[in-house]
């Protein structure tokens, strides 16, 4: 039988026991930056959080609303996103809350999403691309996409894209990628996009997609220089969110398990995004990729290759542009 070093690393019991490890290790450690230890204000400022339902996202927009920003809730699904509007304007006080939808899976959503932000809107200071998921069956969208491609890198550029001159006539502005440390697994094929060559094995396609966030937020960054915008995308930590909700029993089982005694909240995992939007320690920094401590480390070399980034965004600007 023929195998590789490669196919170890996606097998589950590998998967398992590396997020133990790793929470285990991320127990151990205290967090270098928190949220209450900031008393950056938003008043005036406006932030737009994909996947602002649920988990990270609905955290982030929370804190946000405290800030007193005015914030967006770009949400999937319209009755989860009306529960968390509901949710954050009656914790913060903030009447300044909306509820936007946004399938990040579909281009023509997004550019819907986008034409009513540019109609709607005098500006947008902060924009958090949180919206992904994992584990989704083999399907390719009516864009022609993969799903999980569509999802967490193409409409996520395409909403950025969109917004650029927005964000930049709202300077000083950032933009925030959340990508994962599972980026290390991630490989670049751009037949991937269409689903070719593509290995559905366990979180093979969202690990891709991950590399991809941190190779095109790199380029966006050269491209943005000067104009007063940065983009910077992260590694959260490992997080009890919904991110496994499309894998099986068993898998969401174990993972349920260990991340009640190790992993991060929801909560505790939104402070990385936080400190990259909004922290005085990052202001000015862009084309850099955080850990889950706010620390500034190097990603995985494909990330690191400018010449690969040009070659990225050329693709995902030809492929939108055609649909």
């Amino acid at each position: 039988m023929d195998w590789e070093w490669r196919d170890i690393y996606s097998h589950p019991l590998w998967m398992v026991s590396t997020l133990i490890l790793l929470a285990i290790v991320r127990a151990r450690r205290k967090p270098s930056w928190t949220p209450r230890s900031c008393a950056v204000g938003l008043k005036g400022k406006t932030a737009i959080v994909t996947g602002a339902n649920t988990g990270i996202g609905k955290f982030i927009a929370l804190d946000f609303a405290r800030r007193g920003a005015r914030v967006i809730l770009a949400c999937r699904s319209e009755s989860r996103g009306s529960e968390a509007l509901e949710e954050i304007t009656e914790a913060t006080g903030n009447q300044n809350v909306h509820l936007r939808l946004l399938d990040t899976s579909s281009l023509a959503s997004v550019r819907e999403f986008a034409a009513r932000i540019l109609e709607e809107e005098k500006g947008v200071h902060i924009l958090v691309n949180n919206a992904g998921a994992s584990g989704l069956p083999r399907k390719i969208t009516d864009d022609g996409l993969e799903i999980t491609f569509a999802t967490n890198h193409i409409g996520p550029f395409l909403l950025t894209h969109l917004l650029l001159d927005l964000l930049k006539k709202s300077a000083p502005a950032r933009i925030v990628n959340i990508s994962s440390m599972n980026h290390w697994k991630g490989e670049v094929d751009f037949a991937h996009f269409r689903g070719e060559n593509l290995n559905h094995l366990m979180d093979a396609a969202y690990n891709h997609t991950k590399l991809h966030n941190i190779i095109w937020t790199n380029e966006l960054a050269q491209r943005l220089q000067g104009t007063g915008v940065t983009a910077n995308s992260l590694h959260p930590g490992i997080v009890m969110t919904e991110v496994m909700r499309n894998y099986n029993f068993i898998i969401r089982f174990l993972f349920n398990l260990v991340g009640f005694f190790f992993f991060k909240t929801a909560e505790e995992g939104a402070s990385i995004p936080i400190y990259c939007a909004i922290s005085e320690e990052a202001e000015g920094i862009s084309g850099k990729y955080f850990d889950s401590d706010c620390l500034l480390v190097l990603p995985a070399p494909p990330a690191r290759d400018p010449a690969l980034g040009v070659k990225e965004y050329e693709v995902c600007e030809r492929l939108t542009a055609k649909l």
